[in-house]
């Protein structure tokens, strides 16, 4: 069953006064995507006045030394909450790899507490990680997702690798595509020298290299256009590959940026790219469409649940480099084309991803299992 709030753009956004806990690696500052995401969810909530705050789990990436003891302060966290708040809700956004086996620990807390707890999946190929587990792993996480009062997926992909891979009851699987704030609405290619924005981590995954010699070619290099490659990672073996191929001056990467950094960026951009080979929902496309920029990006994830070909952005093959620079070749060389898909592209944010759509299907989500607590509570 899906969050009709989705799709019901007409109902006023209710006055919730939930108190949510979030539960995520690296907590706003470090949890990349994930950590953005919710940090946009807390600047909303203080709008509506919900109560949302924020444990970290794990960390900053290179803290693993720290990341038991980050746990051990979630469950204790988790515990005085049960005492102090019993009716909080614990949202837990869950990956793979690491976080699952973090996850795994931190929600038999919530089930040996009594907690009303979310599972928030974010992850660009779950069903994978799942399969490389033990058998014994792969029971206690189907137990994990059964146990959970709801399963939030990205999309519909995530969502059907619940009910079925992981056993997760039709009803109690929810979609809620990401979202993120309304930057407002500026011109792009206005005669000036096109600039291409990448937004993510810097590695294969994200097609990197293919975009690089996408920048590369031929039908690129007749073209006048800058590129701000933006995001942490190995970012000195790309910048070492882009001066092979003759592209530092013209292509810049400053490394990670936070979302006011990544914001400006956006706000001077007239095209984003994101060559993906996997994603659950790219927060990168979302924040394209919110700036009206022209979006170039792969059908992978839920990609296709948000970006029509052609009239909100235009999708390229996985790894193809020559379709990605004709594609771009010819955003950057029709002032015409990227303005429709702008046009088009930044009325679809407003309509089904910008954060008051999003909030309104999180406040009826977190209603629904408040509801069920405090029948269950009633009748004990």
């Amino acid at each position: 069953m899906l969050m009709e709030a989705l799709t019901d753009r007409s109902r006023p956004a209710a006055r919730s006064a939930a108190s949510v806990r979030h539960y995520l690696p690296g907590g706003c500052e470090n949890g990349g995507g994930i950590g953005r995401l919710v940090g946009y969810i807390i600047e909303t909530a203080k709008e509506t006045g919900a109560k949302h705050f924020v444990t970290d789990t794990r960390g900053a990436r290179w803290s693993k030394l720290t990341s038991p003891a980050r746990l051990v302060g979630a469950i204790l966290t988790m515990a005085k909450d049960r005492i102090v708040t019993p009716d909080r809700i614990h949202h837990i956004h869950i990956a793979g790899r690491g976080s699952t086996s973090r996850k795994l620990i931190l929600t038999e807390a919530a089930r040996l507490l009594g907690c009303c707890h979310i599972l928030h999946l974010h992850d660009y190929d779950y069903a994978g990680d799942f399969a490389q587990r033990s058998p014994r792993q792969q029971r206690l996480i189907r137990r994990m997702f059964q146990n959970a009062d709801r399963v939030v997926a990205l999309g519909q992909r995530d969502r059907a690798t619940l009910t079925t891979l992981l056993g997760v009851d039709e009803r109690r699987a929810v979609v809620a595509h990401n979202c993120v704030p309304d930057p407002g609405t500026h011109n792009i290619c206005d005669g000036g020298t096109p600039l291409i924005v990448f937004l993510g981590r810097l590695s294969e995954r994200k097609g990197v290299t293919e975009l690089l010699s996408a920048l590369n070619h031929p039908l690129m290099k007749e073209l006048r256009w800058r590129a701000v490659l933006a995001g942490d990672g190995p970012v000195e073996h790309y910048r070492r590959l882009a001066d092979a191929m003759a592209l530092s001056d013209r292509v810049e990467m400053p490394g990670w940026l936070d979302a006011g950094e990544a914001r400006a960026l956006c706000a001077r951009a007239d095209i984003l790219v994101l060559p993906s080979h996997a994603e659950g929902l790219a927060m990168a496309v979302l924040e394209g469409l919110s700036h009206g920029l022209a979006v170039v990006t792969t059908r992978v994830g839920a990609h296709e649940e948000v970006i029509t070909d052609g009239e909100t952005g235009i999708f390229v093959p996985v790894g193809d480099q020559n379709a990605l620079g004709a594609a771009l070749a010819k955003l950057v060389s029709d002032r015409e084309l990227c303005i429709r898909l702008s046009v088009q592209g930044r009325a679809h944010y407003v309509n089904y991803f910008s954060m008051m759509v999003y909030m309104r299907s999180l406040e009826k989500l977190y209603e629904t299992v408040s509801a069920k607590h405090q029948g269950w509570a009633a009748a004990r």
